[in-house]
């Protein structure tokens, strides 16, 4: 006899992403000695933390993994919670349900189906540019207002959408002439979006995008991830 890795058997492909969480709660938190089937359900944040950190540097390939204010993104997204600190999060369990069973407030999915999302389209069409910390990612559009409303016009980085599974978008600064500024964001990019012109250059295509936050100008900051046909775009 020998013990294998779980298994899940599914029926149709919509199942696959069910089927994942499935696999990586029990691959994660399952003891050595238990009761066969048997997994814990509510496992320490800080845990979980390490296990999404370990699933996103295997999955994407890359050995830039998740960052403190990643974990404190991804804590107040799981909990629902922004007025908790990092240190508060620390200190509590993270259940199943929340993981891949209740649906994330005013949205259409679960935690583990966004953050799979996230992975996919990482490791298809960003996984470049994130080892180059081109992109923060996990940061909320609330913050990155915060972030951005001081900094010079056309001032951009990069997040992952909160709103759809698998996008990416792209906010940045526009300073009026009063001196009063506002931050939009650009409808995410998918996978399929980037298939048909990279990150890269779309980033070059857009003229109002001028430095990656905090002062980077962007054709040092993505100029080594620009296709050779050089547009006079951007």
């Amino acid at each position: 006899q020998v013990l294998s890795l779980p298994i899940v058997v599914i029926v149709h492909g919509n199942q696959d992403n069910n089927a994942k969480a499935t696999v990586l709660w029990d691959n994660a938190f399952s003891e050595i000695e238990r009761v066969p089937f048997v997994v814990a359900e509510r496992v320490p944040w800080e845990k979980m933390c390490d296990t999404l950190n370990l699933k996103f540097m295997a999955e994407v390939q890359t050995t830039k993994g998740l960052l403190k204010e990643h974990y404190f993104f991804l804590a107040q997204k799981i909990f629902n919670d922004h007025s908790a600190s990092l240190e508060d999060f620390q200190s509590r369990n993270v259940s199943w349900a929340q993981f891949n069973k209740e649906i994330l407030p005013g949205r259409g999915f679960t935690f583990w189906q966004w953050f799979d999302g996230v992975l996919d389209l990482t490791k298809r069409c960003l996984k470049s540019y994130w080892s180059d910390r081109l992109i923060i990612g996990f940061i909320s559009k609330q913050y990155v207002c915060k972030l951005l409303s001081t900094e010079p016009d056309g001032t951009f980085l990069l997040r992952f959408s909160d709103s759809e599974i698998g996008g990416v978008t792209i906010a940045y600064v526009i300073r009026g002439k009063d001196g009063s500024s506002q931050v939009e964001n650009i409808q995410p990019f998918s996978a399929k979006d980037l298939s048909i012109r990279s990150l890269g250059d779309r980033i070059r295509d857009l003229g109002q995008l001028r430095n990656l936050y905090p002062n980077t100008p962007k054709d040092q900051a993505f100029g080594s991830h620009y296709n050779s046909e050089r547009g006079e775009l951007g």
